[in-house]
């Protein structure tokens, strides 16, 4: 699907002018970046996948009892523990992460207990676990030279494979370098306001990664930029296609997509101008499963086929619906919409400061709680203040 969009030719660089003053800022892709090492970064979704689904390929799941697993420690190594499974001759080695799983399983202290020699360690634990109610618990095993636990939960947990995932994003995006229209983001250059969305896939640019435990992918449409309106000197106010989206199939966190417009993304993966930010969040319950079939994947797939016209009209709407002319109209709107004294004037001097005149529009006033939100410390206010605009332009529409 191609999309006509007015103006919004690249300039004689390459990339694209944009305004990241306006719109919120989201950091959760910067986070990502700033944290993963070499080994946890990938350069295509191809390779990414191959990793995923080679782990999965070489795993097993069973179900045991708790209280009938044995815990062993090595007499030659203070730090070795092992864990005899029922029915079983084989002994399988606790990963970091599915220790801490087992630990809280019995309500132990998991960074107390790795403190200590695997004897004793294994003294407690096993206490733990025998005296632990006869419940069932669900493991997951990889075999790779030796047999590795990477996962302790519930029966009833719903694993979602990573590589479930990953596959559903390749149905549209590809190898997410280029080969469709939806790939690893190009970065804003902050000395020209340009986006450039041609950026080679290093290392240090991408955005697919991997680690023991969980996978996270942030791709756009940056290619195809759309304008919604203009801004305050007349030039076109574009935006691109961005979704991001995690799973961690050991119980690490919650399966996740978030899909929204932006303005630019700079070289440490922040997000900047961000608007219609929408998610959805997957526990790994019984039918987790069933509803990533149900819901996630499609949605996915509706948002990469989607057009973007009703968002560019809800922007036209905010930007159309005048709701004050004067100093006393523009406070009496935010004073009734709960903002207080201190916030309205915040909000009036920013737009104002930025715009170069004074709101007048519901657009006006989305944007400048958006730039006032920015500056709050904690996340929580700052979502609870992006939260007001986004229902004020739910009102103009």
């Amino acid at each position: 699907m191609s999309f006509q969009v007015l103006d919004a030719r690249p300039d004689a660089s390459g990339g694209y002018k944009v305004n990241v003053s306006r719109g919120s800022r989201v950091g959760r892709v910067s986070s990502e970046w700033f944290s993963r090492p070499d080994d946890e970064r990938f350069l295509s979704l191809t390779d990414l996948h191959a990793s995923v689904k080679l782990r999965s390929e070489r795993s097993r799941t069973r179900t045991v009892e708790s209280a009938a697993i044995r815990v062993e420690a090595s007499r030659d190594d203070a730090e070795r523990l092992t864990l005899r499974m029922p029915e079983s001759d084989e002994t399988v080695a606790p990963t970091h992460w599915s220790f801490g799983q087992l630990a809280s399983l019995v309500g132990a202290p998991a960074a107390y207990l790795r403190q200590l020699p695997a004897p004793l360690a294994a003294i407690n634990l096993q206490y733990g676990l025998t005296s632990h109610r006869a419940e069932q618990v669900k493991t997951l095993e990889t075999h790779d030279g030796r047999t590795e636990l990477r996962a302790v939960t519930g029966p009833d947990y719903g694993r979602i494979y990573d590589h479930e995932l990953v596959a559903a994003v390749q149905r549209i995006a590809g190898d997410g370098v280029g080969d469709t229209r939806w790939k690893v983001p190009g970065v804003l250059d902050w000395s020209s306001g340009v986006y450039n969305p041609r950026v080679d896939v290093s290392k240090e640019t991408t955005t697919l990664y991997a680690s023991d435990r969980d996978v996270f992918l942030f791709l756009v449409d940056d290619l195809n930029p759309i304008e919604a309106g203009r801004l305050p000197d007349g030039s076109p106010d574009l935006f691109f296609r961005g979704f991001y989206c995690w799973n961690s199939e050991v119980g690490a966190k919650t399966l996740g997509l978030a899909s929204f417009y932006l303005r630019a993304v700079c070289q440490n993966r922040n997000l900047w101008g961000v608007e219609d930010f929408q998610e959805i969040v997957i526990r790994h319950s019984k039918y987790a499963s069933d509803r990533f079939a149900r819901e996630a994947a499609p949605a996915l797939t509706r948002f990469a086929d989607s057009s973007p016209q009703p968002f560019i009209n809800s922007i036209r709407s905010a930007r159309a619906a005048i709701v004050a002319r004067t100093d006393y109209e523009r406070t009496e709107f935010l004073r009734k919409r709960g903002f207080s004294k201190s916030e309205t004037a915040a909000i009036i001097d920013t737009v104002l400061a930025d715009g170069g005149r004074p709101a007048s529009s519901v657009f006006d006033f989305v944007q400048g709680i958006t730039a006032v939100a920015r500056g709050k410390a904690h996340q929580d206010a700052r979502l609870e203040f992006e939260s007001r605009a986004k229902k004020l332009v739910e009102l103009a529409v």
